[in-house]
């Protein structure tokens, strides 16, 4: 101790106490840099992650308007009907009009083709936002004449220019201008599908809107206020659903666009909540493993007449001001980061802003760090005020006094109290919330019984072999003023974290990866007439192009359901039945049997109808199924183009959607619906670019109505996008790895004190450099496998609930990431253990006895 310091009780002021503090800790500086290290990357996580999602809250609310362009939109899939027009007349008089339809479009000058939106409009629509064009005053000369304002990437990608002429359909129009930003729409859907504006006048004269084509009619409306929106759908809301009308207001698009992003907030928030819990597990690990090494000093403190009291202060004015430390660092590097992400999350943003600085999450993040670190240090704190003097002279012999004090109770309510706050602050949902914090705790019981399991077996075997190297490797484990629970506590949480977020990653980043590569068809013909079919099946064969599917495709409404219509839903509340389940299109096919993106999951698949007489059964996509409540034999009445038709659900069918091609959410059996009115997809496969664009241009040219996906480039396009995505994703989640790996690191080495004194004793009886290495590498490589295999075994148990309950998509097992991460856990364990004891094998015992202890 150092002289200067007086034992007289008036001398140990708080002054005194935060000088005391400063001077323990010059030794063990880098120790505490650790924990500090832990706390500021969690809370840099935590941080980026609430600012750019207050950031993209307060966009949302801002432009709004500009998303939907007008106060409110009315909308139908037919033409509007004299009655319809009477109502639509009465809901405003500011008001425009857009047809929008997607269609191929030809440029004869560079002689390219490819599919795009056409959005036909009249009148002064957008009313919020802006069309922006090359030259500037080009969208206000677009009804002037036979004008059409183009994609500026689909121009440069077939190398147009402003005056060219493109062909729309029985039109030849000129390129009046470049759109270089249209309002609410987001990077990835203009580069799938570009836009091209056109006057309405000219989307009727193309000759490309007929019965059967898919085309959007809608009515756009702008109001004084946008609270007149809601009373015009308040008064009208009941009349617009009788005549078949839909609507969208300000609100609702707010409300879509955030819905938008839920999946991917909800990782957000999971990757913030894992960073920063793994963050406090690293501050309770260190802070439990320093303050045992300080044990002797706090004994001398003692002996010297320092209260408990104040022992208990010393060490906590440490770990606050390291925790304060690592969250002003932490706060600083998130605010930076929150930068970065609109970047990496940009093609999938509808519009795009410049993040701004909330002073409350910069409060947040330096009050949750402090919060941490005085919590999760509280526990291994309490225990000083159980040191007495005595163990000064012999600490090896003292009890550490009873397991779980009132107060250690008290601390443990509250650090389950907070972590079950902090969830529900991130996520939102009690449920959820519940669901981690009791993941959590089930996982910290369940790893505490394997490391206390781990002891017993390790007492076993090394009483019973005769292997100097395994009994003395397998002792440390079991020996007393042993670290295994700990460390195994530290490590296998570290594992269970980390692995449920790489495998929640692995199930988002699939979700959203397109499937079946390597033998999917690239090209699909759609909008077909039934008379035009044959002739184009003949073109198909002609370009030597095989017909992969002949799909037909009726359109039907839905009548009854179980003998319960629209209008009883409308009157009983009580019914659970959403009425616009009788309001949507459905377009249906029918076939004998099932496809490739198809598997029968329910009931049994009617191939034929063979007789007039007998009932039909259907099969109904089972993710459909579900969410409407159908069960097996309900009935169900659709009207075919006027013609009732009776039929009942006979099997469900489990339909992976992402692949490309032709899916169903209804499919009828064969001897049904041969001759309604129908029109029909084709579906093919090109292997050559020349071939492609010469097929596309003959199609264009001899069938203009007949629209064409070139799904290679639309698939090249989307898995550019989904790559940006899947880094985003991969992005945050290194910030959660990281920090768990600073935490697996730090806990093993804040136990270099003990494991160098083991060795150094063992160094002085005669062992070997070699043996001191392979009794190390045992002991860590028994902690790190045990904690691994546990954290795996958690960690797939946590993923399938997140993506059963959460995420809402398959549970996908991915044997490479467990592997990869058995291996990097349980040998990263392995390095930093012989890491701590390197001095050790090179240097005598007294030298590093003058050095570490």
């Amino acid at each position: 101790m150092d002289s200067k310091i007086s034992v007289s009780p008036k001398k140990y002021s708080r002054s005194w106490l935060f000088k005391m503090a400063w001077r323990d800790s010059r030794r063990s500086r880098s120790k505490l840099l650790l924990f500090t290290t832990s706390i500021a990357i969690g809370i840099a996580a935590l941080v980026a992650i609430n600012s750019f999602k207050r950031n993209l809250d307060e966009e949302i609310q801002l432009q709004a308007k500009s998303l939907l362009g007008a106060d409110l939109e009315v909308f139908s899939n037919k033409p509007f009907t004299r009655e319809q027009y009477g109502l639509l007349d009465s809901l405003g008089e500011e008001r425009s009009s857009q047809t929008r339809f997607g269609s191929m479009v030809y440029f004869p000058r560079t002689d390219g083709t490819r599919l795009v939106q056409v959005r036909g409009i009249r009148g002064f629509y957008p009313y919020y936002g802006k069309i922006e064009t090359e030259p500037h005053w080009a969208a206000g000369d677009l009804t002037n004449g036979p004008y059409a304002l183009v994609d500026e990437k689909l121009m440069l990608q077939f190398n147009v220019e402003l005056g060219d002429e493109v062909r729309i359909g029985n039109l030849s129009l000129e390129i009046r201008g470049k759109l270089k930003n249209v309002p609410g729409q987001s990077g990835i859907s203009t580069s799938i599908a570009p836009v091209v504006y056109i006057s309405e006048g000219n989307a009727f004269a193309s000759g490309l809107i007929k019965k059967g084509s898919r085309v959007t009619f809608s009515k756009f409306y702008k109001y004084p206020t946008e609270a007149t929106a809601d009373e015009v759908i308040a008064t009208f809301g009941e009349r617009l659903k009788e005549l078949e009308l839909r609507s969208e207001t300000v609100e609702e698009r707010k409300q879509d666009t955030s819905e938008a992003f839920t999946n991917m907030s909800v990782f957000l928030n999971l990757a913030a909540f894992i960073a920063l819990l793994l963050g406090s597990i690293g501050v309770a690990g260190a802070v439990h493993i320093y303050l045992k090494e300080k044990n002797k000093s706090v004994a001398i403190l003692r002996c010297l007449g320092v209260k408990s009291k104040q022992a208990f202060y010393i060490y906590l004015y440490q770990v606050l001001f390291m925790g304060f430390i690592g969250s002003v660092m932490g706060t600083a590097l998130g605010i930076g980061l929150q930068y970065y992400l609109p970047q990496l999350l940009g093609e999938i943003l509808p519009f795009s802003f410049e993040p701004k600085i909330f002073g409350i999450v910069i409060l947040e993040g330096i009050l949750l760090g402090l919060i941490i670190a005085f919590l999760f240090a509280l526990l291994p704190l309490i225990k000083l005020g159980e040191i007495s003097p005595l163990q000064s002279i012999r600490a090896a012999f003292e009890t550490s006094g009873p397991k779980m004090s009132k107060a250690s109770l008290v601390v443990f309510s509250c650090l389950v109290l907070f972590l079950f706050g902090f969830a529900f602050f991130q996520i939102g949902e009690w449920s959820q919330s519940l669901m981690f914090v009791g993941g959590l705790a089930v996982t910290f019981g369940l790893l505490i019984l394997i490391a206390r399991g781990l002891m017993s077996i390790a007492k076993s075997i090394s009483s019973r072999t005769n292997s100097f190297l395994i009994k003395q490797g397998i002792a440390n484990l079991h020996r007393p003023n042993n670290q295994s629970t700990i460390l195994l506590l530290t490590i296998g949480i570290c594992a269970v974290l980390i692995s449920t977020l790489l495998f929640s990653r692995f199930i988002l980043v699939e979700q959203i990866t397109l499937t079946g590569a390597d033998q999917r068809p690239n090209m699909v013909l759609f909008d077909i007439q039934t008379k035009q079919k044959e002739e184009l099946k003949d073109l198909v064969v002609d370009y030597d192009l095989p017909v992969v599917q002949d799909v037909p495709i009726v359109t039907m409404r839905l009548k009854e359901i179980n003998g319960i219509n629209k209008k009883m839903v409308e009157k009983d509340s009580t019914l659970d039945i959403m009425s616009w389940v009788f309001n949507r299109e459905y377009r249906v096919t029918f076939r004998d049997s099932l496809i490739n993106s198809e598997t029968l999951a329910k009931g049994t698949l009617q191939s034929k109808v063979e007789s007039p007489e007998d009932s039909i059964f259907v099969s109904v996509s089972e993710g459909f199924a579900e969410g409407r409540q159908w069960k097996i034999g309900d009935e169900l009445l659709f009207n075919v183009q006027g013609a009732l038709i009776k039929t009942y659900i006979g099997s469900f069918r489990k339909v992976d959607w992402r692949r490309m091609q032709t899916n169903f959410l209804i499919v009828f059996p064969a001897g049904v619906l041969e001759h309604a009115p129908q029109f029909h997809v084709l579906v093919t496969k090109v292997d050559k670019s020349d071939v492609s664009a010469r097929f596309q241009q003959a199609v264009v040219r001899l069938f203009p109505n007949v629209s064409i996906i070139d799904l290679e480039l639309i698939i090249k396009t989307v898995e550019e996008v989904l790559n940006k995505v899947s880094f985003a994703i991969n992005f945050m989640a290194a910030f959660s790895v990281l920090t768990g790996l600073i935490v697996l690191a730090g806990s093993v080495v804040l136990s270099k004190t003990q494991r160098v004194q083991e060795s150094v004793l063992l160094r002085t009886i005669g062992a070997r450099s070699y043996q001191i290495f392979w009794i190390t590498f045992l002991e860590y490589l028994a902690l790190g496998a045990m904690a691994s295999l546990a954290g795996l075994l958690l960690a797939h148990t946590f993923s399938y609930l997140l993506a059963e309950f959460v995420f809402e998509n398959d549970f996908l097992f991915s044997i490479y990431h467990s592997v990869l991460i058995f291996l990097a856990v349980t040998f990263g364990t392995v390095i930093i253990g012989l890491f701590n004891i390197r001095p050790v094998l090179k240097k005598s015992p007294l030298e590093i006895l003058r050095k570490e202890i």
